[in-house]
């Protein structure tokens, strides 16, 4: 089983986006039979068949192993990964260029977008990836707003500037920076 499978293709995303069919991805999350993820959630077996015949055709299922009950071969099938990450490309750009303003909500979209598209890439066989992930909030005053900014714009470029050079590893670094939502329960 995967960690994340990444879902470039609409066919992936059409079988995934049915509330019945995640429900069954979640039962499969260890090996079972259809029989057994019916009775779990109080269904026929037949129609959690359905549902896992699209789940496999798809690539979001795999079947692992088949025993015979009663002289009838039985599928034992297991979700493709732990989670599933659809892509943004699936809905594609709608009439909009890229966004070039750095402080715009459109550009930080973009960037998120990017960044997505760039980790589903990776080799995850590889036995080392070297990254890093950091996630933390900061209080600005309404005044110190655009000196925080510029602030964080120059300790970035300075890092930029420092490590620009064409030796070594490249490694991609994203900021996002933007304010706080509402929390959601």
């Amino acid at each position: 089983m995967k960690d994340v499978l990444y879902l470039e293709q609409i066919e992936q995303a059409e079988a995934l986006l049915k509330p019945q069919r995640v429900e069954v991805l979640r039962q499969l999350a260890e090996p079972g039979t259809c029989t057994e993820v019916a009775a779990r959630l109080g269904q026929t077996p037949q129609r959690v068949y359905y549902h896992v015949k699209r789940l496999v055709e798809a690539g979001l299922v795999d079947l692992v192993s088949e025993r015979k009950v009663r002289g009838v071969h039985e599928g034992i099938y297991q979700a493709g990964a732990r989670s599933y990450w659809l892509s943004p490309r699936l809905v594609g750009r709608i009439g909009l260029r890229k966004a070039q303003d750095e402080l715009s909500l459109g550009y930080l979209l973009d960037l998120m977008e990017e960044v997505q598209a760039d980790i589903a890439g990776l080799d995850r066989t590889a036995t080392e990836l070297p990254s890093i992930g950091l996630s933390g909030e900061i209080h600005v005053r309404p005044e110190d707003r655009q000196e925080f900014l510029h602030e964080l714009q120059g300790m970035l470029q300075d890092l930029f500037t420092r490590y620009g050079g064409a030796e070594g590893d490249a490694f991609k670094l994203a900021v996002a920076c933007y304010p706080k939502g509402d929390e959601h329960e």
